[in-house]
């Protein structure tokens, strides 16, 4: 027995050389090509510990590089590294959960309506013009943007932020809410932000850089509008050649025991309509001497949105606002649903509207 006790103590005693063996060949192996490259992440990869036959880095060396101000002002992602191709799981806990406990709340109900023909057909599309002015509207379509984006620049080309970064959605597609669904949050799971990381997803795969702002500029709604314009000037003020500024929305629609969404289908698949608000200035009263620029860049969006997937769009709302579409040609609000959308219908319309506008600025 004491021999045989001997024994296995020697073959354990080997095996556990072996492995030390290996641990070492591993490291001066890997070592030689980290400081050739003068890789730091390599250099910590190199620093493993054996676990259950498998690598693993140790705690604390994957800690980022420092960046100094300088580099830090003026770094931006490039397209390619801004890919993301999953949802993250959402938390509700913070939020509002249609198949939550709800007892004793009053139940109401949410309708579905698809709202395409209303106004004026120009091109493939409708446009409602509250105005009562008499313009030529198939000739502006026609009419050449007047600002350009670059492919693959290094710094951003447009801009995606929320004025209303509160406005939210339905955590499920259901056909009812219950009292306590309130639609505001700042669960970016959940909120108009969602949305606005879908189209930058797209816009960045499409190779065009896209910066999304995700500030918060409704904590209290009053004043809004001029601070989520100072974080639009901030924007251009630090990245010169962003051309296109997009106010990303949701708007809401029947009455308070019975919402309503737009939907439309594509590729058998439910998603939320759109609508695109393009305001006017004629007499030169908001300080909104552009406004038939941005009108030009609103129909070309809503043409190219129904060319690609038809029933996209709601009319254009056309009418005498300005918001914060002064501030340059590119410049436009776009509600993505209502607050009885599901958040998985305005992500998949989040998708498509990236691909929507990649196919008119490119």
């Amino acid at each position: 027995m004491k021999n045989a006790g001997k024994f296995l103590k020697r073959i354990k005693t080997g095996f556990a050389l072996m492995l030390a063996a290996l641990a070492v060949f591993c490291l001066l192996t890997r070592l030689p090509q980290a400081f050739a490259n003068g890789d730091d992440a390599a250099l910590a990869a190199a620093a493993f510990t054996l676990n259950d036959g498998k690598y693993r880095v140790e705690a604390g060396t994957d800690a980022p590089q420092s960046v100094s101000a300088a580099d830090k002002e003026e770094e931006v992602k490039p397209a390619a590294n801004m890919i993301q191709t999953e949802t993250p799981e959402r938390d509700k806990s913070e939020y509002y959960d249609s198949y939550g406990n709800h007892g004793g709340e009053a139940v109401y109900s949410v309708g579905e309506k698809t709202i395409t023909n209303d106004g004026t057909y120009v091109g493939n599309f409708f446009i409602k013009n509250r105005t009562g002015l008499d313009l030529d509207f198939e000739s502006i379509l026609k009419t050449p943007l007047t600002f350009s984006v670059k492919k693959n620049a290094k710094t951003p080309q447009v801009l995606i932020y929320h004025t209303h970064t509160s406005e939210a959605y339905l955590d499920e597609s259901v056909d009812f809410y219950y009292e306590s669904y309130y639609s505001r949050t700042q669960n970016e799971a959940f909120n108009v932000v969602a949305v606005g990381n879908k189209i930058t997803q797209v816009l960045q795969n499409r190779g065009i850089n896209t910066l999304h702002d995700k500030t918060v500029h409704d904590s209290t709604y009053d004043g809004s509008y001029d601070r989520s314009a100072q974080t639009v000037n901030s924007d251009r003020g630090r990245y010169s050649e962003i051309s296109v500024v997009l106010d990303i929305h949701r708007d809401a629609l029947g009455t308070d025991d019975n919402k309503v969404k737009t939907v439309f289908e594509h590729d058998g698949k439910k998603a939320a309509q759109i609508m695109i608000l393009a305001g006017c200035d004629p007499n030169n009263e908001r300080g909104f001497q552009n406004w038939q620029n941005n009108l030009s860049f609103a129909l070309k969006l809503q043409n190219k949105a129904e060319e690609l997937y038809p029933g996209m769009t709601r009319p254009v709302s056309f009418d005498y606002f300005a918001y914060n579409e002064y501030i340059c040609d590119g410049s436009l609000l776009i509600e993505v649903g209502t607050d009885a959308n599901s958040i998985d219908e305005v992500e998949t319309t989040g998708e498509l509207l990236g691909e929507v506008l990649a196919q008119v600025l490119l």
